[in-house]
């Protein structure tokens, strides 16, 4: 028999709209979140839990592959708290390791099917993962890397599992040389019928940051954390039932997917749809009417590209009652005119890899577009200054968050684990504004924020008004340096197909909307803006190309753009 999962009652408290939230019951040793998710559904075998590229997996068949998997892998000598690094495409295999992997005590390493063979190499060797679960067609990919490690002092991956070996067969019709197909893998093992016996706090699995400011960072995270996000995220807030289909843009390997593909729908055994190519208008598109999903899960700039795209489904011809959004902040405009044509709210809010999913967000029935919501019940938010101090109600400070999802640490990396998990409290590294209404509004990166004369100007700010103007698909604002050395906005811009605009209607556009000294100096019109793979615009890459370049912009005349900022010093409007 497997071992029980225990748990006991907590009361989980936070300051938000509508009535208090009803306790929570909080786990206990022993805790194996795989073995969670699967006791929860095992009344509900024969219903469908994933439907991929290839076909569907029914719950029965879920527990039974993530047992047997479990099995695999001890019998390959992967010992408990050893990592295996997961490198697939969306499928249904993708859950069945990551689960086989926890169920077995042993430590998944999630990471990003669009990065580089050298940052392969480094994850290998970071995570000391002693074997690779690969998909068949990233398998050139991971030898590279396997490769490259082997040229840098080494790995520890003992075994490569390949998914659907079909699609990588050699002239024999057998999986490449050295490795072993996942399906004879599982076919040749009895369930294992025991979980191990991990407690909430043991060692779950890991992510990877975006490393968008050096090396990604291994963001580990307890048995526990996923079961927090679903308890107080998915259930009160979502409101997912058993009945829901669940369709994520973001891919399992992003916290925010994870939970979307995951965590959230096997919780309440829900069915979920999962596809392995790039979350296009027109591939998700096809997974809403060919599926019927009912809950999706995307970005700001996805919901950009979808509401202008000419195949834009009709209201009547989807399924869909709720969509989340996060990744970064949703602009008003988008909100609004998504729900005007679906007649479906977008429920916006922020998490971070570190919390591992949401705890700020608007909620079904009461969204503030413009706004990232109210905290979610079970944790705690607090807007510091430079010095650590509160910062009032219209003010921009820094957002730290406290709730019990927290990762554990950065991997190998104290100096960032202290800068950044600072007691109770976890340092997101973004600027926020609390509203009178207990609202919290987006103000950017905290490295991405504009400081000028001592007032904030939030690039956000700039570009969710530059994106309400009918010809802008996407803004990026930067500050640039002019020849006095002062801080000039900038903003790159991607107009919509089919429409044209200049810089000095754009710039008349933000100044009737916005503070004068917000509306951007310099205006570069581009075909497409620098992203990370989860849809979060590069800004840094912006800045880096301004640098490079060099540019040389006349003085302008200070005399002319002179005002008193809001809180009473002198501010240069237009330098900003």
């Amino acid at each position: 028999m497997a071992a029980a999962t225990t748990t006991t009652a907590t009361t989980i408290t936070a300051t938000a709209p509508g009535a208090d939230p009803p306790p929570v019951v909080a786990p206990t040793t022993p805790f194996n979140f795989a073995q969670h998710l699967l006791e929860a559904n095992a009344h509900r075998g024969d219903k469908i839990a994933y439907i991929d590229d290839h076909g569907r997996l029914r719950y029965a068949e879920l527990a039974e592959r993530v047992r047997r998997f479990a099995t695999a892998l001890q019998s390959l000598g992967v010992r408990r708290e050893e990592r295996v690094l997961l490198l697939m495409h969306d499928c249904s295999d993708w859950p069945v390791c990551f689960l086989g992997a926890i169920y077995a005590g042993i430590v998944p390493v999630a990471v990003n099917t669009l990065l580089t063979p050298d940052d392969y190499a480094y994850m290998l060797q970071h995570s000391r993962a002693r074997a690779a679960l690969v998909s068949a067609a990233l398998l050139p990919v991971l030898e590279q890397a396997m490769g490259k490690a082997m040229g840098e002092g080494g790995h520890e991956v003992d075994h490569v599992i390949v998914s659907r070996p079909e699609d990588a067969k050699d002239d024999r019709g057998a999986p490449p040389a050295g490795t072993v197909s996942l399906d004879a893998l599982i076919a040749e093992h009895a369930p294992q019928p025991t979980a191990a016996a991990t407690g909430p706090d043991d060692p779950g699995f890991w992510l990877y940051s975006s490393g968008s400011t050096g090396r990604p960072k291994g963001v580990l995270h307890s048995q526990a954390n996923p079961y927090w996000t679903a308890e107080l995220y998915a259930k009160p807030i979502l409101g997912l039932t058993e009945d829901d289909i669940c369709f994520s843009a973001a891919k399992l390997y992003f916290a925010y997917g994870l939970g979307n593909g995951l965590t959230f729908p096997l919780s309440v055994g829900a069915t979920v749809v999962l596809m392995a190519e790039r979350p296009t208008p027109e591939a998700i598109f096809r997974r809403w009417l060919d599926h019927r999903a009912t809950v999706f899960f995307g970005a700001p700039t996805g919901y950009a590209g979808m509401l202008a795209s000419p195949a834009l489904p009709a209201r009547e011809q989807v399924a869909l009652r709720l969509c989340s959004s996060a990744g970064e902040a949703l602009p008003a405009e988008l909100g609004q005119r998504f729900t005007a044509h679906f007649g479906c709210e977008i429920i916006d809010g922020i998490g971070s890899t570190e919390m591992l999913h949401i705890y700020l967000s608007n909620r079904p029935g009461q969204v503030r577009y413009g706004t990232t919501g109210w905290p979610v019940p079970g944790y705690r938010i607090e807007l510091r200054d430079d010095e650590g101090r509160p910062v009032p109600d219209g003010e921009v400070g820094d957002l730290y968050i406290q709730g019990p999802s927290a990762a554990l640490m950065y991997w190998g990396n104290r100096e960032k684990s202290r800068e950044t998990f600072q007691g109770c409290w976890t340092k997101s590294g973004d600027k926020y504004v609390r509203n009178p209404d207990g609202t919290y509004c987006y103000a950017g990166r905290s490295d991405d924020m504009l400081k000028v004369s001592g007032i904030y100007v939030s690039p956000f700010e700039v570009e969710a008004t530059l994106m309400r103007h009918p010809a802008v698909l996407e803004a990026a604002v930067i500050g640039i340096s002019d020849p006095q050395g002062l801080t000039r906005t900038k903003a790159f811009v991607v107009l919509k197909p089919g429409t044209r605009c200049d810089d000095a209607e754009l710039k008349a556009f933000v100044k009737e909307r916005l503070a004068p000294y917000k509306y951007p100096r310099l205006i570069e019109f581009v075909d497409s803006l620098p992203k990370t793979a989860t849809g979060k615009i590069q800004r840094f890459r912006l800045r880096e190309r301004e640098r490079e370049q060099q540019p040389v912009e006349p003085a302008a005349d200070l005399a002319s753009n002179v005002l008193l900022s809001p809180n009473g010093q002198l501010a240069l409007a237009g330098l900003q």
